[in-house]
């Protein structure tokens, strides 16, 4: 199968559909490895005799990990033509993410905005990023700028 058979373009997407993506468990690998590569060593995420004694009694994983992984997740939650990441906004840490957490994200077309006579699009998302009892522990609106088909009729020219 194509690339461009394999992805939708904003022309294949209305407002108010819904994607879930696959599901990814949160290690302490995961953790750590983002302590080092952030700098971000609070001991809540890193030290377990610490963690202890938080309102959580274990370490949790970090929020802009645990975003970073939503990314990750979303990048075919739909298969669409993403040309740029345009803006965050309103995104809530609701609940904490611990070690051994499987998160999915549920990603809704809030917003179409056609633009450059249906060669591309602002889509605005409504992102949940949900653990494995459907909790939602994050939430907030996205933007990608999207592909659209008209542009496979300007690059056959």
């Amino acid at each position: 199968m194509a690339y461009n058979d394999y992805h939708l373009y904003m022309d294949d997407v209305e407002e108010g559909q819904s994607w879930i993506s696959s599901a990814r468990t949160i290690t302490e690998a995961d953790i750590v490895n983002f302590a080092g590569i952030s700098g971000d060593f609070n001991p809540i995420h890193t030290d377990h005799e610490y963690a202890r004694n938080t309102p959580y009694g274990k370490p949790i994983a970090h929020g802009l990990l645990t975003l970073a992984v939503t990314s990750g997740l979303s990048i075919n939650s739909p298969p669409i033509r993403t040309m740029a990441f345009v803006s965050i906004k309103d995104w809530q840490f609701l609940e904490p993410v611990f070690i051994g957490d499987t998160i999915h994200i549920r990603s809704t077309l809030l917003e179409k905005e056609v633009r450059a006579r249906g060669r591309r699009a602002l889509l605005t998302w409504q992102c949940e990023v949900l653990n494995q009892q459907e909790k939602v522990l994050q939430r907030g609106i996205t933007t990608t700028l999207v592909e659209g088909r008209a542009n496979l009729k300007n690059n056959s020219d």
